[in-house]
């Protein structure tokens, strides 16, 4: 029986353009360098490999500069995970949002697991 999982959202401020973040979040070149060991693009679709192991997510829509969302191969049809870029309008800062589902048991794990990826982002981003 599959379980419905949760939706949530973290976010993350991040010190750089909208559109050089998006680079980050939207291609093969920029996921590879913060996401996973390796990745590549063919046609709608991105292969993530770690450890030797592949998975692949489907792009369901994007907005350059705004956002992408992206289901797993495995996933149910009502579940992806998407990467949303904000402007805050007091600070200016851009702000990372990143919306994804889990089991309410792996809601910390999985959160600790984004935390982890994104100051690998930010790590090569320079922010």
């Amino acid at each position: 029986m599959n379980k419905k999982k949760i939706m949530y959202s973290v976010e993350f401020p991040i010190r750089c353009s909208p559109n050089i973040l998006y680079e980050f979040l939207s291609t093969s070149v920029g996921l590879q360098e913060w996401f996973a060991d390796k990745v590549d693009q063919r046609d709608n679709k991105f292969y993530f490999t770690w450890n030797g192991s592949t998975d692949a997510a489907e792009i369901l829509e994007h907005i350059d500069n705004e956002f992408i969302r992206l289901r797993w191969d495995y996933s149910n049809k009502d579940e992806f995970f998407e990467f949303s870029i904000d402007q805050s309008n007091i600070t200016n800062e851009t702000i990372l949002r990143i919306t994804d589902f889990a089991d309410k048991a792996d809601m910390k794990d999985q959160q600790r697991l984004w935390n982890s990826q994104v100051s690998e982002l930010k790590h090569r981003i320079g922010s």
